[in-house]
């Protein structure tokens, strides 16, 4: 899936993304990386809101959930199970989030249950930057669910 199809689909799928501004600045097996800029995303205090920031982090962990299952050819619902923020310091402009794949290893497992029909999940980290540098991190444990038989 292309950058641009990934973004659509988005939009398409996740309305909220493109409300919030969110394009995909790349999208591969190896990494996704979604940039927002600060106008849609604005608190009180003139910076990201705290929600905007965890939204984008943990939508690029489950896009890259989502290239690799149709990579492989596979149908699941990806659902985060659990996500954690750490905020470093405020967010005064775009940001972007990147998540980086895990080895090679971990998507074997991962896609060895699917093919069995067994729900299965992968723990994710997405660090988010600003032109300041890093601003935040998130880590998330991401399921997918095999479409039931019947």
């Amino acid at each position: 899936m292309e950058p641009h199809d990934l973004e659509a689909y988005l939009h398409e799928h996740i309305p909220i993304s493109r409300h919030m501004g969110i394009a995909v600045v790349q999208a591969d097996l190896a990494r996704v990386t979604l940039r927002a800029p600060l106008e849609p995303n604005i608190n009180h205090r003139s910076t990201v809101f705290a929600g905007s920031c965890a939204s984008v982090a943990m939508l690029a962990a489950w896009s890259l959930v989502l290239l690799r299952v149709r990579d492989a050819g596979l149908d699941a619902r990806i659902v985060i199970q659990h996500g954690a923020m750490d905020y470093l310091t405020p967010i005064d402009g775009a940001f972007s989030a990147t998540c980086d794949s895990p080895d090679e290893a971990v998507w074997a497992r991962f896609m060895r249950a699917l093919e069995r029909g067994r729900p299965v999940r992968v723990d994710l980290t997405a660090e988010v930057e600003s032109e300041a540098g890093p601003v935040a991190k998130m880590t998330g444990s991401y399921a997918a669910i095999p479409p039931s038989k019947g």
